[in-house]
């Protein structure tokens, strides 16, 4: 019996298949032979916004001023553009010139949609997948883009649900891993949240071609928002919660995908009221087999082996969030704050750079 590829694709995915990489590497830094640096969103001691690069000792590369506050962004491969997405409910994205910092686009959300901060290439760099929102219904989608055609929009795809969040390219090159985090908001009433009731978040996987949902994915409670997802060079996916219940119920907030099944990580009690319900970010390292987490609103990060759940690091780090691998196995890890830390698997960790910033929730 001969599968078609779509059979084949979902097969592998919800079975927990390890796929090789295709296409492009995610190795960071020095182990994919380019510079050590990175990008972040900041927020400026003036009021004022910006997109900034720096090196792995923090030395500010460039900084560029953005008109309002951003939040994640992405690397177009090989084409040396970096995409920033402005911050729920986000108008516009921005695409820079990755070397010098040049702003060589910005790209309005169409009329009745907001973005949501995320997005994500294919591995030819020619396609950007947004995720996004139809606010007055209520519809979750992702936006297409043509990076050739100076990031026309080409397409959309309907996610059938409500909230997306974080999205990522997972190995195969052919697969989109959505955080459908399943609350319902409206920028008429800023950031609050409309439904905790009804909430119905999910994992998705999504066949980035034709837009069809090829697994769907629910966690063990409604209120378990599904915001942030990973994927690891072997094709082992992850999730992370942000938890709407009670503040004084401590239920997992981190699963990997294994046999069609949330697999959740429970870690020992003290650290599972540090990291408060909400996890900002979440990181497989391409090297190993290491995951780093945190937590802004308890001033946590936590390192943790993927195929076990063994806690292997937890850190104080006050309104940490964004998290990006360095080459060699350790974590970097940003602050609302303004300070670079590096995290590893064995404590301590060690500061790299205190800056006149407040870096977002996440790092490029």
């Amino acid at each position: 019996m001969r599968l078609n590829r779509r059979a084949l694709l979902k097969a592998s995915l919800a079975g927990g298949i390890s796929v090789g990489l295709t296409g492009c590497s995610l190795l960071p830094g020095k182990a994919s032979g380019h510079s050590d640096s990175y990008i972040g969103a900041v927020g400026l001691p003036d009021g004022s916004f910006g997109v900034s690069a720096f090196d792995r000792s923090g030395s500010i590369l460039w900084q560029t001023p953005v008109k309002t506050r951003c939040h994640s962004g992405c690397n177009r491969p090989g084409m040396g553009e970096t995409v920033f997405f402005e911050r729920r409910p986000g108008w516009s994205f921005y695409v820079f010139d990755t070397t010098s910092g040049i702003q060589k686009h910005r790209v309005d959300a169409n009329a009745g949609e907001h973005l949501v901060g995320h997005g994500a290439f294919s591995a030819d760099g020619r396609w950007l997948y947004v995720t996004a929102s139809r606010y007055e219904q209520g519809e979750g989608i992702i936006a297409v883009y043509d990076a050739e055609r100076d990031y026309q929009r080409t397409d959309t795809f309907d996610l059938n649900g409500i909230g997306p969040h974080e999205l990522t390219l997972h190995p195969d090159g052919e697969t989109l891993v959505v955080g459908l985090g399943g609350i319902l908001t409206h920028p008429d009433y800023e950031r609050m949240k409309l439904n905790l009731e009804t909430m119905d978040p999910a994992l998705l996987l999504m066949d980035r071609h034709s837009g069809n949902i090829v697994g769907r994915f629910k966690p063990p409670h409604h209120q378990q928002s599904a915001r942030h997802v990973s994927v690891s060079n072997s094709g082992r996916v992850y999730v992370a919660y942000q938890y709407q219940g009670p503040l004084y119920e401590t239920p997992p907030l981190l699963a990997r995908l294994e046999k069609g099944t949330l697999r959740e990580y429970r870690f020992d009690e003290d650290t599972q009221k540090a990291l408060a319900n909400y996890i900002a970010s979440v990181v497989a390292h391409p090297e190993n087999d290491l995951v780093a987490a945190a937590s802004p609103v308890g001033g946590t990060a936590i390192v943790f082996r993927g195929s076990t759940g063994e806690l292997v690091n937890r850190a104080f780090i006050a309104d940490c969030a964004g998290i990006q691998a360095l080459a060699g196995g350790d974590f970097l890890v940003s602050s609302g704050r303004g300070k670079l830390v590096q995290l590893g698997a064995a404590p301590p960790a060690r500061e790299l750079a205190d800056l006149p910033v407040h870096w977002d929730h996440h790092l490029v």
